[in-house]
């Protein structure tokens, strides 16, 4: 069924049912870290405003979305056991009882496991994959229910395992509209924001602010037991010099600190699979210096809304030179290419795909090799 959207906010001809389930550790939207859910969030209210029917079904007792409804499958969200495989799996138990097939035309999961028992379910299932598919994780991927279609969050993820169900690519996206912006480049501190871990870089990050002249403050997510380990060992003998730490800032604190950056630092040592924090602080009006690797390159517009560096050498240079892009170029970029209208459309034509009238999961179309 083809539509024709004049603009990505406009409502959808063919409104739809749609189950919308999340793990069971974080509340949507999340008080703080949480990029899955923050993601969620956003997806839902601009369903929400293309007409469609969304329930969503996590845990907790609250969320903040503009769902139709809200079910809960446990009254405690399950955070305290993140890193185990029961809470999830009695989640999605719970939700498979939960969901019947009278009641929602498409399933869109964005859970872990969620994709290997999908098939289960009488009701058709897309799922968004929010890690990197290889590895243990493709693994249960590559077991994924012939009749469950897999969505990637970028082409460079979509690429690292080509021969995935997939049916479609959808960016991330953030509600650009509730985003304070700058007018004027800002003179603080670069910014790393992330989880620590070696994976991020904040050691590459405080070694190349330090090259470059400039203060750094790092804020991170530092609150599970590998994350304490990396920051105990790595990262606080580093501190000093110029070097400022804030632990597990709130979304409040952390949109202060990307309005007052002078840019933020992605020194990314994996191949991420999207990066919301590049878009955050794009939308702010805060440029990006970023490694090339992951999805860098294909959401940072470097020269425009960041600089993209092919090696660690290459940083210090960058964060000096950053200073002379424009704010309002990075808000238009994430206006145009990452807001949630956009992101809505792109899953509702996934959507339709899937539970539209011809139905089914069409053959696997191999990613992009740009």
């Amino acid at each position: 069924m083809a539509l024709t959207h004049p603009t990505p906010d406009q409502a959808a001809e063919r409104p739809l049912r749609i189950a919308m389930v999340v793990p069971p550790w974080l509340s949507v939207p999340p008080p703080g870290y949480g990029g899955l859910e923050q993601v969620v969030a956003g997806l839902v209210d601009a369903l929400t405003r293309r007409g469609h029917a969304v329930t969503l079904f996590g845990a907790g007792e609250r969320h903040g979305t503009d769902a139709e409804a809200f079910v809960s499958t446990a009254p405690d969200l399950q955070y305290p056991r993140l890193g185990e495989s029961l809470p999830e799996l009695a989640h999605l138990a719970r939700v498979r009882h939960l969901i019947k097939a009278s009641d929602f035309d498409v399933i869109h999961d964005h859970s872990t496991i969620g994709p290997l028992i999908a098939g289960r379910r009488e009701v058709p299932t897309v799922a968004t994959v929010h890690g990197n598919p290889v590895g243990e994780y493709g693994d249960v991927l590559s077991e994924t229910d012939r009749g469950v279609g897999l969505v990637a969050v970028s082409h460079a993820q979509r690429r690292l395992n080509p021969e995935l169900p997939w049916v479609g690519t959808v960016h991330n996206a953030l509600d650009v509209e509730d985003i304070p912006r700058k007018a004027v480049p800002a003179a603080g501190p670069v910014l790393w924001l992330a989880r620590f871990s070696p994976d991020k870089g904040p050691d590459v990050a405080i070694r190349a602010c330090r090259a470059a002249g400039l203060p750094l403050l790092l804020a991170g997510k530092c609150n599970e037991p590998a994350e304490r380990r990396y920051y105990d060992e790595v990262v606080a003998p580093m501190l000093g010099d110029g070097v400022e730490v804030v632990l597990n800032a709130d979304r409040e604190a952390t949109l202060r600190m990307l309005l007052d950056a002078r840019c933020l630092i992605m020194p990314i040592q994996w191949e991420e699979p999207f990066g919301m924090v590049m878009v955050e602080a794009m939308a702010t009006g805060t440029p990006v210096v970023a490694l090339g690797r992951g999805a860098a390159p294909e959401l940072v517009r470097s020269g425009v809304t960041g600089l993209i560096c092919g090696t660690v050498e290459e940083l210090p240079e960058a964060l000096r030179e950053v200073e002379r892009l424009d704010p309002a170029d990075c808000v238009a970029h994430v206006s145009a290419n990452f807001s949630t209208g956009r992101m809505a459309q792109g899953y509702e034509e996934v959507y339709l795909r899937v539970a539209g009238p011809s139905g089914g999961i069409p053959e696997p179309v191999r990613a992009a090799t740009r």
